[in-house]
């Protein structure tokens, strides 16, 4: 039975192996899946990082919560010609942000630290430990508060500083937006569509969004949802996307 689907974009980076589940629901259902990210980051410019007046020197300790705070901090540091300690301490939201670091420095456990949990909201509590500590958190312009807050209630010292933006990730002129399906990761995504094809029209095109600020970014841009995750039923943008088009399969649609 034709789906009436046979076009999927899901707007995040193709994946590194063939393992990606995303591969087997193509296959099960017939369907192309494309991956073409609506957004992308990129690291400040040098001009723009002087402008926060920040001396990276000036603390004892970095906080990464990502790794591609990693990379954009690490690259920041060699076009300004930092160099950085071998006594300076990192924090880590989890292991294996941790590992990550090996790309840049000689890894040592005595002063690499990270939560069991790998969770944001545990990153407090090694913190805490050392609460000697000047922390630096490099972040993106688009980040959370949540980090920031306990910082803030347990008195540590620290100072962000934006070495990375999240900007739209144009399509080029003429190209195409011909798909069935549109999967959504973040609200950066649905304005970089609004932003591309400014005359968008959903018509019976299906739009998924992951996250509650996601699912309201669709709603704010006037948009119909038809697939949203995670619910009870769906932990993830795969679940719900499969559990859909199941449910195009037998008819329920």
């Amino acid at each position: 039975m034709s789906l009436g689907i046979k076009k999927i974009l899901v707007s995040q980076p193709q994946p590194t192996t063939e393992k990606s589940p995303y591969f087997d629901i193509a296959e099960k259902y017939g369907v192309q899946i494309v991956f073409r990210p609506f957004i992308k980051v990129e690291q400040v410019t040098a001009k723009d990082f002087r402008a926060q007046r920040v001396n990276i020197l000036d603390h004892s300790a970095v906080v990464f919560t990502a790794k591609t705070a990693i990379d954009h901090f690490f690259k920041i540091c060699e076009e300004m010609r930092v160099t950085i300690p071998e006594d300076m301490k990192y924090f880590c939201v989890s292991e294996s942000v941790a590992v990550y670091l090996q790309k840049y420095i000689i890894y040592r456990k005595r002063k690499i630290f990270y939560p069991a949990s790998g969770k944001i909201e545990d990153l407090i509590t090694p913190i805490r430990k050392h609460n000697k500590e000047s922390y630096l958190v490099p972040v993106s312009d688009v980040h959370k508060d949540d980090l920031f807050r306990q910082l803030n209630n347990y008195k540590i010292r620290y100072q962000t500083v934006i070495m990375y933006r999240t900007v739209s990730n144009d399509f080029a002129p003429g190209e195409p937006l011909d798909y069935d399906v549109l999967l959504f990761f973040s609200p950066a995504g649905i304005a970089s569509l609004m932003k591309n094809f400014p005359e968008f029209q959903q018509d019976r095109i299906v739009i998924g969004s992951f996250g509650p600020t996601t699912a309201q970014a669709v709603r704010d841009a006037g948009l119909r949802l038809d697939i949203e995750a995670p619910n009870p039923e769906a932990p993830s943008m795969v679940t719900a996307l499969e559990k859909y088009l199941k449910s195009l399969k037998s008819g329920k649609k």
